[in-house]
């Protein structure tokens, strides 16, 4: 088949797909239906679990958090919490970060962290 042929058999086509592209992204349109999936984690219970509900959850999913590599340091998290507010503008007020670092380091950091998960996810269960 010859180029020129095959060009144009494809310039249909392509213009197809740039059309309908076109016609999906026109302003005013709404956006897609999405529905998030169930959630299917839980934040550990710690110091000011409250604030990390409200803070953590409002932009992902508990596990997001829960699956962090276990025995980080309090830098650590206080880099991750200062990560969330300026790369991706969580509203996180100044006065809330001190907690939710405490809340990170207490209920992810230690040592027993990954069994405590493990008994609240055993105990949530049916």
């Amino acid at each position: 088949m010859s180029p020129r042929l095959i060009h144009a058999a494809l310039l249909p086509a392509l213009a197809s797909i740039m059309l309908a592209g076109l016609a999906a992204a026109q302003p005013g349109s709404p956006p897609p239906a999405y529905s998030p999936p169930p959630e299917t984690a839980r934040l550990l219970e710690g110091p000011d679990l409250a604030k990390a509900q409200t803070y953590c959850l409002a932009c992902h999913s508990a596990d997001y958090v829960t699956t962090q590599p276990r025995g980080m340091s309090a830098a650590f998290w206080e880099a991750e919490v200062a990560k969330m507010r300026t790369a991706y503008g969580a509203t996180i007020p100044d006065d809330a970060v001190k907690p939710l670092v405490n809340y990170l380091t207490t209920a992810y950091s230690a040592p027993a962290a990954h069994e405590r998960e493990t008994v609240a996810r055993l105990r949530k269960s049916p």
